[in-house]
């Protein structure tokens, strides 16, 4: 199938390491012209290097960008546009919120949350919609968790601001589809990345077990009996991004080997 990404102008944010970086490399096996964005210059040259010599795409670039500063955003689409002339694809990512529960957190706390893990969604999506209504045609997906599904304990950050971003594309989905612009929302289920062995340690030491043997209970609770790997869940978000999609959008989905129980 011909996804039709060859030098489409794609951004993905947050996107040096994890599963921002498994889906830039996707989309630079499919020939699209990849802009990744991270708060750390030197996360990202080793990131787009080692794109190029995975992929044998020369098209991969990057920017700096905190993704709570409106000016570092707004400067990160201005380097797609002057590269590439327009944004074609924009791929949401940011880190995610600090373990916890709800007594845990200060104003600080839930502010942070609210800046990283919505409000940039909202200040790259609205720096990105004029051009891809000016062409008539675009792909906006935003990476989230399996909390759009099924909350997590001890994470109520996410809990609380990644639906958010699920009302924020279903309502998108409605203003935007005139003009050919899809957004859906994509949240991972226990994939092998650096961000489920920090919360799986911070599991760890609230109960005072090994990392090993919450890893191997964690397993046994997927139906697929493994953790998933960065590359099936990027998959998604390159499938829902191309030009194989033209029909799908206000939906969002979770990639986790059968593991939530929710509806």
């Amino acid at each position: 199938m011909d996804l039709e990404l060859k030098g489409k102008s794609v951004i993905v944010t947050a996107a040096s390491k994890g599963l921002g970086k498994a889906t830039a490399k996707e989309f630079a096996k499919e020939g699209a012209h990849v802009l990744i964005s991270s708060r750390t210059e030197e996360s990202l040259i080793e990131a787009v290097e080692e794109i190029k010599q995975d992929t044998g795409n020369e098209h991969v670039d990057f920017a700096v960008c905190n993704m709570k500063s409106a000016e570092d955003i707004d400067q990160l689409v201005k380097k797609a546009v002057a590269w590439n002339g327009t944004v074609d694809v924009l791929i949401n990512n940011a880190g995610g919120p600090p373990a916890g529960s709800f007594m845990d957190m200060t104003d600080d706390d839930w502010y942070h949350a609210f800046e990283l893990n919505l409000l940039s969604f909202i200040r790259t999506t609205r720096a990105v919609v004029p051009y891809m209504k000016n062409q008539n045609r675009g792909h906006i997906v935003n990476l989230a968790s399996s909390s759009i599904k099924q909350s997590i304990d001890q994470l109520v950050l996410s809990n609380t601001m990644r639906p958010g971003i699920v009302g924020l594309a279903k309502t998108l989905s409605q203003e935007l589809s005139a003009d050919n612009i899809l957004v859906n929302t994509v949240g991972p289920g226990t994939i092998e990345t650096g961000r489920i062995l920090e919360l799986t340690k911070v599991r760890a030491q609230k109960q005072n077990v090994s990392v090993e043997s919450l890893i191997a209970e964690a397993e046994q609770k997927i139906p697929m009996k493994r953790f998933g790997q960065p590359e099936e869940f990027a998959k998604v978000i390159v499938f829902l991004s191309s030009g194989a999609n033209t029909y799908i959008t206000g939906q969002s989905f979770v990639v986790d080997g059968g593991q939530l129980k929710a509806l």
